[in-house]
């Protein structure tokens, strides 16, 4: 980490810097190219997925609905986290006025909150549509919007803590950073094993949940089909007349396979990152905190927003 700076004639401790939840050491040349390589791709390809979904706003489906708000919000992380990011590497300070610092810090993890409830979203809205056919054919678009709406909703609110925790701070004479405070000595701990749990562990164990229910569902109705292929082929040769079982449309299974690649993309990038923030404030040492597998990690998480629109792309034509 780039430090912290420890006021000991106060119950405050002044936390992490430049991160949402972390910093680095120094600015180092191969950071600054990554981080331009990050922000430079996953703007590019929200872009360019973004204006596909605007050529094809006539047909207003509901997978539509989910990727474009799925985009925004790769977005909303790209200029919120990973820009400001880049641009406190190459300064090494923070010069912008407090209101600045607050604002960008709630954003940050505004996008994070986003990406997450929105995935959860539309992999509860393919759960549906597998395993609840019959109530999915009856959700209104009214619906949809209303849960678009509430994930949006639960980020900004779960994000507001933001603001009160982070202000821009004089760690040294005329030097300046938009650091986090503290009450020590649970406040750190307590708020990044919040911030872990509803960011990551109850969503990715929602997600999990549904997909692992959604491949019992395929399993079983592709087993039911060729029961009745079975059957078929014996009732032709008896004269006797078997229904046939339903199936999975060929554009829904395609969505699901985007789906999962999205949700497997999503645990492989943030486990990493939110298991070293939990490794680091629990563990007296201090955990690992330093080093090249520490930024390969850090760096890791933001390339989830950069790998998504090119799944999308790939699977929605």
């Amino acid at each position: 980490m780039r430090g912290e700076f420890n006021q000991s004639h106060t119950q405050w401790e002044i936390g992490e810097g430049n991160g949402t939840l972390y910093t680095w050491s120094k600015p180092v040349p191969v950071k600054i190219a990554v981080l331009s390589f990050v922000f430079v791709l996953a703007t590019l390809g929200n872009s360019i997925f973004l204006c596909m979904l605007w050529q094809k706003r006539r047909k207003n489906t509901r997978t539509r609905l989910f990727l474009f708000n799925l985009c925004a919000a790769d977005l909303v992380v790209a200029f919120f986290q990973v820009l400001p990011q880049l641009v406190w590497e190459v300064t090494d300070t923070f010069m912008a006025p407090n209101a600045v610092c607050k604002a960008v810090k709630y954003l940050q993890i505004v996008g994070m909150f986003a990406s997450t409830y929105l995935l959860v979203v539309m992999t509860l809205d393919r759960h549906q549509a597998i395993c609840k056919p019959m109530t999915a054919i009856t959700k209104t678009s009214l619906q949809r919007y209303l849960a678009v709406g509430m994930a949006w909703g639960f980020s900004l609110v779960f994000s507001l803590p933001q603001i009160f925790i982070f202000s821009r701070q004089e760690v040294q004479p005329q030097v300046f950073e938009c650091w986090a405070t503290f009450i020590k000595p649970w406040g750190r701990k307590s708020y990044i094993t919040w911030t872990t749990l509803v960011i990551f562990v109850i969503p990715a164990a929602i997600l999990v949940a549904c997909q692992v229910k959604i491949c019992r569902t395929i399993y079983l109705t592709g087993k039911k089909n060729r029961q009745e292929r079975i059957a078929l082929t014996k009732a032709d040769m008896t004269g006797a007349r078997v229904g046939t079982a339903s199936r999975i449309p060929n554009t829904l299974l395609k969505t699901l396979k985007m789906t999962f690649l999205v949700v497997l993309v999503y645990i492989l990038c943030w486990a990493p990152f939110f298991i070293v923030q939990l490794w680091s404030v629990w563990d007296p040492t201090g955990g690992p905190t330093k080093g090249s597998p520490f930024s390969i990690i850090m760096l890791l998480a933001s390339l989830n927003s950069c790998t998504n629109p090119w799944i999308y792309m790939a699977f929605y034509h």
